[in-house]
């Protein structure tokens, strides 16, 4: 069965990360409609946080799939 691709909805949200390593990651991560960032942390059980147009250094514009055990903390912006 094709899913209806009208039910489907994003909403992406720009955050700043950084890691035990010391580096720091910004990019935007697909959220639920009336969700917060912070459940991408506590409710997700995936190990993973996809961030999209990321940017670290002089790279940008990359997907990224950061390991959560590896996010020191995470700055949502407003």
């Amino acid at each position: 069965m094709a899913e209806d691709k009208k039910d489907y909805q994003t909403d992406y949200r720009t955050i700043t990360i950084k890691t035990t390593d010391g580096s720091t990651l910004q990019g935007k991560v697909n959220i639920t409609p009336n969700q917060r960032v912070s459940e991408l942390f506590t409710i997700q059980k995936g190990p993973f946080v996809v961030l999209v147009e990321a940017s670290f250094g002089d790279v940008a514009g990359k997907t990224l799939f950061v390991n959560k055990e590896h996010i020191v903390w995470v700055e949502p912006e407003d």
